[in-house]
């Protein structure tokens, strides 16, 4: 169920939130505020930080783009990921390359609407159940359940990130 209150929200104007109401995917998109840390953005969307999903692309040896779906506390570990594609290479493309593929700048992108269909790749720690993804815009957020989110990509969970060392969540408070 999408609601209406700014352009940004409007599928009229945003391929992303267009694309996930055609999906038939049961899902929300809502705004949320700027962050400027993990744990900050987690509070702001009520969600644990493993639960703020990062679409990352990636383009392989061989020329390919992937969308790469990332839990918020990890990051991509090279490796495992070039492993999984099968590929000697694989890097981030520059923000101009990545919005050229997608239609997103870096911040905003999303599996949704991208300008060209790419293979989606998603991480063994994206959760089953509640989770949020880009929105397609700043501060835009698409909220559905990870399973859901994945069958619908034909995406499978294989092993391919390791913990944000940046990233230290703070103890649970007794």
């Amino acid at each position: 169920m999408t609601s209406v209150q700014s352009p940004e929200l409007d599928p009229a104007n945003n391929r992303a939130v267009a694309a996930v109401a055609a999906s038939g995917i049961r899902h929300e998109v809502r705004t949320h505020g700027k962050a400027s840390s993990l744990a900050e953005a987690a509070a702001l969307r009520g969600v644990r930080p493993r639960q703020i999903v990062k679409s990352m692309i990636v383009k392989d040896g061989t020329g390919e783009y992937h969308v790469v779906l990332v839990p918020g506390d990890r990051v991509i570990s090279w490796p495992k990921l070039r492993a999984v594609l099968g590929v000697n290479k694989a890097a981030m493309p520059s923000a101009d390359e990545a919005k050229a593929v997608t239609g997103f700048a870096r911040g905003t992108i999303t599996p949704f609407g991208t300008l060209t269909p790419l293979d989606v790749v998603a991480d063994v720690l994206v959760e089953p159940g509640p989770i949020t993804v880009g929105g397609g815009a700043y501060s835009v957020g698409i909220y559905l359940d990870g399973d859901d989110l994945l069958a619908h990509f034909g995406a499978e969970r294989v092993d391919i990130t390791e913990p944000d060392p940046a990233f230290v969540e703070a103890p649970a408070e007794a």
